[in-house]
């Protein structure tokens, strides 16, 4: 991960129910923009900040660029420049956006219990739940219990951002019964 003085950093939050922490690149102190970061915090704090592994959601450049931070194998991020908008193709008007969503399970052989939040660039954050319970003729596996949990809360949470996009729209068009369908 590399950052520059006067660069925004978005944190995610230690918990799926905590808030992001933002804040400003003030200096950095490792080579070649490399951690640790004194940074600024939204709050008005600074603060030496040593990125954990999974820990930061995105870099977004002062310097023209935007820096998206992306798991990879090991849970540590790699970073991935994109083009910034005023250089996209003429007649285009292009937007980046980078959404997380964080999955917590918490399960034994017989249930389990999915949480997923949409982790995005808006002030309130989407979350759904899941639950499965294993038949009592069934052998114990409790990964096949993780799985179905996280499948449930997941289309749950597909479903509530298709209602969410429906309420969107009609705001702003003043349209009524808007339906959005799966594809």
């Amino acid at each position: 991960m590399r950052a520059l003085p006067g660069d925004h950093i978005i944190l995610a939050p230690p918990s799926v129910d905590g808030p992001l922490r933002e804040g400003e690149v003030i200096e950095t102190r490792g080579q070649e923009g490399q951690p640790p970061y004194v940074v600024r915090w939204s709050d008005g704090h600074e603060g030496l900040l040593y990125p954990g592994p999974g820990s930061v959601l995105r870099v977004e450049s002062a310097h023209g660029s935007h820096t998206a931070l992306e798991p990879v194998a090991g849970g540590e991020a790699a970073a991935s420049v994109a083009p910034h908008p005023e250089h996209a193709p003429s007649g285009m008007h292009l937007h980046a956006r980078d959404w997380t969503v964080r999955i917590s399970v918490l399960g034994d052989e017989d249930d389990a219990e999915a949480r997923v939040v949409l982790v995005a660039d808006s002030p309130r954050h989407l979350t759904a739940h899941g639950h499965s319970h294993r038949s009592s003729g069934d052998r114990p596996v409790p990964e096949i219990g993780d799985e179905v949990a996280v499948a449930r809360a997941l289309r749950r949470l597909a479903d509530r951002l298709l209602g969410t996009a429906a309420d969107d729209i009609q705001g702003v068009t003043g349209e009524h019964d808007v339906t959005l369908r799966s594809r």
